[in-house]
């Protein structure tokens, strides 16, 4: 590496719902540059098992691609001050309609480093017991719930046009190189 890089200024050029964009002003040496990154609160996702061993989806719509997608059950850290686990336990339930008793942490991963500061926490839950589904919005409100087989899910992950990031690093934690 050679020389450093320091942020001397930030400015909120763009403020939403669930993220915001600030230009920084950045130096090294006597090199002055801007970037613009996407602030996000940071994200988790679930890789629910239920005792046939089968991965819990939702097929939801999304209007970035207009299309419907199989994901894992996944959200924003949106609320204050709530851990990690505490946002999955949240979006299972929201999602899914479940509550697991036992609970692992798969691993995190920066969703795109070149753009946004967005980190994804992702979980598996298993021993579930199964409640109300407590959608959020009009795309969680409109998605349908599957459980799949990892062969099945693997097939239709393949098929697909692209398939959710998420879902992939998720399955290839839990199965190691089974997805590949």
């Amino acid at each position: 590496m050679s020389g450093s890089f320091d942020v001397e200024g930030t400015e909120t050029v763009f403020r939403s719902r669930v993220f915001s964009v600030e230009r920084r002003d950045v130096v090294k040496g006597s090199e002055h540059f801007s970037r613009d990154v996407a602030v996000h609160p940071g994200a988790v996702a679930v890789l629910a098992l239920n005792e046939r061993g089968e991965v819990g989806l939702i097929r939801q719509y999304r209007a970035t691609f207009n299309r419907w997608m199989y994901e894992i059950p996944a959200g924003t850290r949106d609320v204050e001050g709530e851990e990690p686990l505490a946002a999955a336990q949240r979006e299972l339930l929201e999602e899914l309609g479940c509550a697991a008793q036992q609970w692992r942490l798969l691993g995190k991963f920066m969703n795109s480093p070149g753009w946004t500061n967005q980190v994804m926490w992702i979980y598996e839950a298993t021993g579930l017991s199964f409640l109300a589904r407590t959608p959020v919005g009009p795309e969680e409100e409109s998605s349908t719930i599957h459980w799949m087989a990892p062969e099945e899910l693997r097939d239709v992950l393949r098929a697909a046009e692209a398939a959710d990031s998420t879902t992939v690093i998720a399955l290839q934690r839990l199965f190691g190189t089974y997805f590949d």
